[in-house]
């Protein structure tokens, strides 16, 4: 096989990745696809800002909030969006503004703020907290259901990215960002429960951290690779490096697959820390990135949905 021939079971992309919304972004994150309005849903967590992209018509709207805005899912009554903020969780309508506050997380460090989140197939949604300052180890990993209940499953992360489940949702994967690694651990999607807590993959010193990721249908799971410039996508089971797609900017935050067909891979990215020279070289960071891929992803899970 030649040098540069994808591995077997390797997706291919059949375009170059290209800027789709040049939004300057301080912190890029949280990307997420909307069936239900044909949209991309993404944050700027420093710049306080809620952003929709239309596709692929491409009209673009956003929303300013008083403090940072780190994770968006839909609700599926319809009624709008869930908002991991600052120190908890809101309901929030793009139609009226309104913003509702649903749970506040008791005990949390002043210094910390929540970070990434998803939800799983039942409908409850995962979010990691972190310190401010991405050094101390305060963060942790909780739950918010639909109920109103809140449980907190693990600690000690000094960033969390993530997370992702495996195709048959017996595992979930979860970023420990500061220690370079992927976490595994045993999920029952009966309860919600986790438990097995375990290595999954380590990325190379070279190779930036892990922050968000995303799984396709075929069951591979992509990463965004901070400080790495690039999403790679691995083997569900071993962990190995299947493709990776280089992107114009070094801190690559997130990746969703939208689109119509689930086709296309959306990627954030941020510029916040570059100094001038690094913002020189690289214009596009803070920029929304997107590449047609020749398999589809999944359809984001709903806040509140009973599958």
């Amino acid at each position: 096989m030649p040098a540069d021939a994808p591995m077997p079971d390797a997706p291919r992309p059949l375009s170059e990745p290209h800027c789709v919304w040049d939004a300057g972004a301080q912190l890029g994150e949280g990307a997420l696809w909307s069936s239900r309005t044909q949209a991309l849903w993404w944050v700027d967590i420093l710049g306080r800002r809620l952003h929709r992209l239309a596709w692929p018509q491409g009209a673009r709207t956003h929303w300013d909030f008083d403090q940072e805005v780190s994770a968006v899912a839909e609700r599926a009554d319809g009624t709008g969006l869930l908002l991991a903020l600052r120190h908890g969780f809101f309901a929030f309508d793009p139609e009226d503004g309104r913003l509702t506050p649903l749970h506040r997380v008791a005990d949390e460090p002043a210094h910390n703020r929540f970070n990434d989140g998803k939800c799983d197939a039942h409908g409850r949604f995962w979010a990691g907290s972190m310190d401010f300052d991405c050094a101390a180890p305060t963060g942790a990993l909780y739950r918010f259901d639909p109920d109103g209940r809140c449980t907190r499953h693990d600690a000690g992360f000094a960033v969390t990215n993530g997370p992702t489940w495996s195709r048959d949702g017996r595992t979930m994967l979860f970023n420990d960002t500061v220690q370079a690694q992927v976490l595994a651990y045993d999920f029952d999607a009966a309860t919600g429960r986790i438990a097995g807590r375990r290595p999954w993959l380590r990325l190379a010193a070279d190779d930036g951290v892990p922050d968000g990721m995303c799984t396709d249908a075929a069951g591979r799971i992509w990463i965004a690779h901070w400080g790495g410039g690039c999403v790679s996508c691995h083997d569900p089971d071993s962990a190995a490096e299947l493709c990776r797609i280089h992107l114009p900017a070094r801190q690559i935050t997130s990746c969703a697959f939208g689109g119509p067909d689930l086709r296309t891979l959306f990627v954030t990215s941020a510029a916040t820390g570059l100094d001038a020279a690094a913002r020189a070289a690289q214009p596009l960071a803070g920029a929304l990135f997107a590449v047609m891929l020749d398999s589809p992803g999944l359809p984001a899970h709903r806040f509140g949905d009973s599958t």
